[in-house]
């Protein structure tokens, strides 16, 4: 035997291990892909969700449904045990008043606004009227005299990047007006802040978010304005430099009150102590129906469950199912969680292994964010031909999600993955009046739910596990 066919005869059984398993793998995800789009409840799970539960912004009545709500379905899909992690939520009332005019010479426009979450109401409930100070950047504030910004509102009118074909990075690349603007224009003396909204389109609808106040600050009213209102504005102050514009809400806090995280668990029969936690946001901005943000999110998580049980899959690691509370405006249910994990991993001998979020809408998956060390995502990036017959193509390095996201302060560090969907239409909905039931495709989200599970069945085949080499 010379050495050449000595080499092919050792590592022919290295390529048939390796083509069964992916063989193995292949067909795994085409059964979960039929049962999705076969036999899917994602879409009537949504339904129920938005349409008979409604919005459920942190803290109120309809959130507490949600939570009893997906509590039960997880029982019903046959979680091992459920049960509810408390988390302190804040309370606040966007109200029945949210009115702004420009007054422009003898005419006064109606202007589209609504509260930015968290944000205080006009005094006294009353109006408030100064004259516009435009900025398109925080910072430009203080370039400014006090004399310019005293006494008046300022508009905050960056626009969203339109060049970016990442539109989850334009976001990122003009929210901070959004969440800052209020305290700094409050810093240099203005009675009021408007901010753009935060979305592509050129349309009359507020897009709310939340806004953080900075301690030692004045609270000013804050409102997000349409997109149309503020480019209107742009233009006039070019021709009318003294205009004014009235706003009033009447929006207001409450104590915080206590919610929480819904977690479903289903315990593996390999590696019981190691754990993948997958989950979306059960709360949501209370101007629409929370369909896309995150109710999508929601029901993948749910329809994972289901999915693994009708197809008799056993999990080599315990999976936990988590509807996190509070992400729209504190993540206090993301951090609790990751407070909570901490916790187990000293006392419980538990090892947080990875953890997967869906919460960019429900339209076609794309692929993946991947917040990983340089093996793990090797790993995961080893999969795309296994995924590229769904046209699940992008294994991207990015933040995974904000909920999850504080489990990167565990040692060892989980492996983090985000369903990254078609982003291109998702800012036309967010944290709008139309992200509602009917703005999301009954196929688009069984795709997403079919590659959510797909991805944590992979997760929970081909992570390496600390304790396998014992």
């Amino acid at each position: 035997m010379n050495r050449i066919s000595f080499i092919i005869i050792v590592c022919l059984p290295c390529v048939t291990v390796s083509s069964a398993q992916s063989s193995n793998d292949s067909l795994l995800l085409r059964s979960i892909y039929n049962e999705a789009l076969g036999n899917g409840e994602a879409y009537s799970n949504l339904r129920h969700l938005t349409k008979d539960i409604g919005h459920r912004l942190s803290g109120s009545e309809s959130a507490a449904n949600a939570m009893k709500w997906g509590q039960s379905v997880m029982d019903a899909y046959g979680a091992d045990r459920t049960w509810v992690m408390p988390v302190l939520v804040p309370s606040w009332t966007r109200g029945d008043v949210a009115r702004s005019t420009a007054h422009i010479g003898h005419a006064d426009i109606p202007l589209h606004v609504t509260a930015l979450g968290g944000s205080v109401g006009t005094p006294d409930d009353q109006a408030i009227r100064g004259k516009i100070v435009m900025v398109k950047d925080v910072n430009a504030l203080d370039t400014l005299s006090s004399s310019v910004i005293e006494g008046r509102i300022v508009l905050f009118n960056r626009p969203m990047d339109p060049v970016l074909i990442n539109t989850g990075a334009a976001y990122g690349g003009a929210v901070d007006q959004r969440g800052n603007g209020a305290s700094a224009a409050a810093k240099a003396g203005a009675i009021g802040a408007l901010v753009r909204s935060m979305t592509h389109a050129l349309d009359t609808l507020p897009h709310t978010g939340a806004l953080r106040y900075k301690d030692a600050i004045e609270r000013i009213p804050a409102a997000a304005i349409s997109t149309v209102d503020a480019s209107m504005l742009s233009h006039e102050l070019k021709m009318h430099p003294d205009l004014e514009v009235s706003l009033q809400m009447n929006c207001e806090a409450f104590d915080d009150v206590e919610q929480g995280n819904v977690i479903g668990e289903w315990t593996g029969t390999v590696f019981p102590n190691e754990i993948i936690t997958i989950g979306g946001h059960l709360d949501s901005w209370d101007i629409g129906e929370g369909a896309h943000d995150d109710g999508a999110g929601v029901v993948h998580t749910l329809e994972t469950l289901r999915i693994l049980k009708a197809i008799g899959y056993k999990p080599k690691r315990t999976l936990r199912f988590v509807l996190f509370i509070n992400e729209e405006n504190g993540n206090r249910g993301g951090k609790e969680y990751a407070r909570q994990a901490g916790i187990e991993n000293e006392q419980s001998a538990l090892v947080h292994l990875a953890a997967m979020e869906s919460d960019a809408g429900g339209f076609v998956p794309r692929g993946f964010r991947i917040d990983a060390s340089d093996s793990a995502t090797a790993i995961v990036r080893s999969w795309e031909d296994l995924f590229a017959p769904y046209n699940v193509h992008l294994f991207r390095r990015g933040g995974a999600g904000v909920d999850i996201s504080p489990l990167k302060a565990l040692t060892p560090r989980p492996t983090m993955l985000g369903l990254s969907p078609d982003g291109q239409r998702y800012f036309d909905f967010h944290h709008s009046s139309q992200d509602v039931f009917e703005n999301v495709h009954k196929r688009e989200l069984e795709l997403g739910a079919a590659t959510f599970a797909a991805a944590l069945v992979m997760m929970d085949q081909h992570l390496p596990s600390p304790r396998e080499d014992r």
